[in-house]
């Protein structure tokens, strides 16, 4: 007796690969995140790498898992592939005390983020 299996998320021609706690802001991450949607996958990867911006690395990252993923789990051509959705979103925000003068305390906040990246298969046009 065991759980349903539960639906892909995705279409049958797509991977997926979500990190869910990466250290910095959606908003910085998002920038980096519009750089490779709808590229290839091999120019959106050499374009991360490159990239002078620090959240590429972690990008860079879900990107490779997202391929890697479609290659040994759904037996797709990595050649073939392009990023379909590149999507970011808020995760938790740490909450930080630092002391000030006078007595007087002020709140840092230090925010995560979720990342969430969709390789689809394209046939040769």
């Amino acid at each position: 007796m065991s759980k349903p299996k539960s639906p892909r998320k995705v279409g049958d021609k797509e991977a997926l690969a979500v990190a869910t706690m990466v250290r910095g802001s959606p908003r910085k991450l998002n920038l980096v995140a519009g750089l490779i949607r709808g590229r290839k996958v091999e120019d959106a990867l050499n374009i991360l790498k490159f990239s002078p911006k620090a959240m590429s690395e972690d990008v860079y990252k879900v990107l490779a898992s997202a391929v890697a993923n479609a290659e040994n789990n759904h037996n797709l051509d990595v050649d073939a592939l392009v990023v379909s959705e590149a999507s970011v979103g808020k995760s938790i925000t740490m909450k930080r005390f630092a002391t000030r003068a006078r007595g007087r305390s002020t709140r840092i906040e230090k925010p995560f983020s979720r990342i969430r990246v969709v390789v689809r298969e394209q046939e040769e046009a």
